[in-house]
């Protein structure tokens, strides 16, 4: 099939374009970098055009309000695009609990997105995942200073970008779902033992503080960013840890 992957050169993107190109795809990447707007809509009718299946992995630049601008009009951009040239099949990437965290301006932006791929009136399938390893680090500096590093306890279960990336390129070759596949790595922590972990591996003695209010997390309450229904990646977070060396 010939997939057209919008975001195609990021950390999933690019994986997904490989695997599916590697299983005989034709998969073409999309980005910045190749002359796309999702925003004003600059080159996304050529992006789309003869693709059998889209698969949208773009992301909004802030985690903040403006990121629900910025999904409503990038979808709008490409549902009309991919109607014009009858695709068959839009695939999104979401996150495990979207809609259960409204506290969250992303994660509303994000359950927005979902709810305008369910009434594009396109064959669609959702893949949400939980919180990627290689994002953790991240986590962790939002809250740090040079002594400590503030967390909550909220639960998390960490996936590899790479099997987000699998999981990806297996719904985009699929036929579509008409709703949502979940995927998860394969141990639930808390946050705060999960920095722990994370400190004690790269030898940073920065003590880890427990607090419930701290970052983007302390907003989500109980576990919602878990699923141990989903599908499990094989990944542990150990093993992706020893990988980075």
């Amino acid at each position: 099939m010939k997939i057209a992957v919008i975001g195609g050169t990021g950390l999933i993107g690019s994986q997904v374009v490989e695997i599916l190109n590697g299983a005989g795809h034709e998969a073409v990447p999309h980005s910045p970098s190749t002359g796309l707007d999702v925003i004003s809509g600059q080159g996304v009718d050529e992006a789309v055009a003869g693709a059998e299946v889209v698969v949208n992995l773009t992301n909004s630049p802030t985690f903040d309000a403006a990121s629900a601008a910025f999904f409503r009009t990038s979808m709008e951009q490409l549902l009309d695009a991919a109607r014009k040239a009858g695709v068959g099949h839009f695939v999104i990437l979401s996150i495990v609990g979207v809609d259960q965290v409204p506290e969250l301006d992303y994660y509303r932006a994000k359950t927005f997105q979902e709810e305008a791929l369910e009434a594009g009136g396109i064959p669609y399938s959702i893949v949400r995942a939980t919180q990627f390893m290689e994002f953790i680090d991240s986590v962790l500096s939002w809250t740090a200073d040079d002594d400590t590093v503030r967390l909550p306890a909220t639960p998390i279960q960490p996936i590899a970008a790479r099997d987000v990336a699998e999981a990806v390129a297996d719904v985009a070759a699929g036929a579509p779902l008409n709703g949502v596949r979940h995927v998860a790595g394969p141990e639930v922590f808390a946050l705060d033992e999960l920095g722990r972990i994370t400190l004690a591996h790269a030898s940073d003695d920065r003590t880890v503080v427990t607090d419930p209010e701290a970052g983007m997390f302390g907003a989500v309450r109980g576990d919602v960013l878990t699923n141990t229904n989903a599908q499990l990646a094989p990944t542990r977070y150990a093993d992706w840890l020893a990988s980075r060396g």
